[in-house]
């Protein structure tokens, strides 16, 4: 005879979450399955009324009637005639025939703690000895993971959700989803990447940047990040060296230390890593590793001259440069710079890009162009990791390239960002006239050196506490104990109206560390 859960139990395990975003429709069928698949409600069991269930938990009953109804179509519940909705036990037959009830109860007469024959206590491994080299333990750029919350968030990487272009994200998404598209994406690609991305990449993306590539030259990567990480695995041992900006970007430097690179630090000026200057260090390196569009930290753009010397000495010592371009669509003037890569007559760059990073970080799309003989070996990689990136996802944003949504939002992001760093400039000129900055001319940050007496990292800490979020710049340096002073401050995800008044509170906390 089917159980009756009792009340009491809706009280408290269907308590409505108060800052959940989902609907009530979703809230509850979510608690129900999870009950369910849990073994706290048992094959058969009777579920309340409608009416019982939504008086209890505080909703309209048409909320739990469409609720029940989908849990139904989808074999959680079986509808009875005038008796209501039951546990289908279908749906709990778990592996071998063993229900879900029955692990459960298996787990509950199981003891606790069950000693090997002849031994006194089980000895778990020493992961600290087994871990060769703990990637916690290198320096990262620190987000809080609730950064959102805060009144100015002046951190990078980060979007800004009225600027999201939700309307033409969604239409994408739902043409991705239509029958035609799913038999493009749903199969599992193996080592390919979703064609019409490609093909948008190669006719839309790249020629803005002075970049002409084959499909077979182009392999979609789960961002940038991952984009480094196959090519760091590929080229780099113990015996390669490679040339690295200085500062320069954290992931990247732990990504080439990972696998076992030498680093030859390059130190960088206001026009990035000076070639002609750094000859003899460069001689030296199997690769060099350069941000020269958008400089990371510094913003600072390589000139035209520079490019073309760092090419001629690629080519007179052999090495091969590595251009992350990682912010070369966020430029105000509308053009982006030439990439590297447009100048590049000898395949001597690899050339890294990003698809996400001004229109929604965690989608995760980037890109690499390399030589065909690379890209191939690149492909048989990732393979070993991911095999390829989300195609659905490829997909959706290959429509939404083509639909010119990409072209449109560029042009919002270039309208928006110049506000925010012409406030940003001005309101440090006007509140921290004792800090110096790098003129903002594209990108979504600011890179502050403040006074010789200025500890970054602490500065950080006590504007938390005030509801600022800045970067300390020490994690940029090969040394991070020498550049305490400097920091990055972002514009991404900070509201236009809150700039001022955040840089107004940053500044009475750098007052509290000025010494008397």
């Amino acid at each position: 005879m089917p159980t009756r859960t009792p009340s009491a139990l809706w009280a408290q395990q269907f308590r409505r979450p108060s800052e959940s975003k989902t609907s009530l429709q979703h809230q509850i069928r979510e608690m129900l399955v999870a009950s369910i698949l849990d073994g706290q409600l048992p094959p058969d069991s009777a579920l309340p009324s409608s009416r019982e269930l939504a008086e209890q938990l505080g909703v309209a009953r048409n909320t739990v009637v469409l609720a029940y109804q989908m849990l139904v179509e989808e074999g959680y519940l079986v509808s009875r005639e005038r008796s209501g909705h039951f546990v289908n036990p279908a749906m709990l037959e778990g592996l071998h025939g063993v229900t879900v009830q029955q692990r459960v109860q298996q787990r509950v007469q199981q003891p606790d703690v069950v000693e090997p024959h002849g031994a006194q206590s089980a000895a778990a491994p020493a992961w600290n000895l087994r871990i060769v080299r703990p990637p916690s333990a290198q320096r990262n750029i620190v987000k809080p993971a609730n950064w959102q919350n805060y009144p100015y968030p002046f951190i990078y990487g980060q979007f800004d959700q009225s600027l999201f272009p939700t309307n033409d994200w969604r239409e994408c998404c739902l043409k991705a989803l239509s029958i035609m598209e799913i038999r493009n994406w749903a199969p599992d690609l193996i080592e390919r990447d979703d064609e019409s991305l490609i093909q948008q990449i190669r006719t839309r993306v790249l020629p803005r940047r002075g970049v002409f590539a084959m499909p077979e030259e182009i392999i979609i990567t789960n961002g940038c990040q991952q984009a480094l990480y196959l090519i760091a695995d590929l080229l780099c041992g113990k015996n390669t060296t490679v040339g690295f900006e200085n500062p320069g970007y954290p992931d990247a430097r732990n990504i080439f230390v990972n696998r076992n690179a030498q680093l030859l630090e390059l130190p960088i000026d206001d026009e990035g890593i000076d070639p002609v200057g750094l000859r003899d260090s460069l001689a030296r390196c199997d690769y060099v590793f350069v941000t020269p569009s958008h400089q990371c930290p510094t913003t600072a753009t390589m000139p035209i001259a520079r490019r073309q010397a760092l090419l001629e000495l690629a080519q007179q010592h052999d090495f091969v440069i590595i251009e992350d371009d990682y912010e070369s669509e966020n430029t105000f003037s509308g053009t982006p710079h030439p990439a590297l890569k447009s100048l590049d007559t000898a395949d001597r760059v690899i050339y890294v890009g990003s698809l996400s990073k001004t229109f929604a970080p965690g989608l995760r799309l980037g890109y690499v162009v390399g030589p065909q003989e690379l890209v191939r070996e690149l492909r048989a990689l990732r393979r070993l990791m991911v095999r390829h990136p989300v195609a659905y996802i490829q997909r959706a944003f290959a429509t939404f390239l083509a639909l010119g949504h990409h072209d449109a939002l560029l042009r919002r992001l270039a309208h928006a960002y110049k506000e925010r760093a012409g406030a940003l400039m001005a309101a440090l000129d006007t509140h921290l006239p004792e800090v110096r900055y790098v003129p903002i001319g594209g990108g979504a940050s600011c890179w502050v050196q403040g006074p010789t007496w200025l500890d970054s990292a602490r500065l950080a800490d006590d504007a938390r506490e005030a509801g600022i979020l800045i970067e300390p710049g020490g994690v940029f340096f090969a040394d991070e104990a020498e550049h305490s002073p400097w920091f990055r401050m972002g514009f991404s995800a900070i509201k236009l109206e809150k700039i001022e008044p955040g840089v107004r509170a940053l500044a009475e906390v750098v007052r509290k560390q000025r010494p008397a």
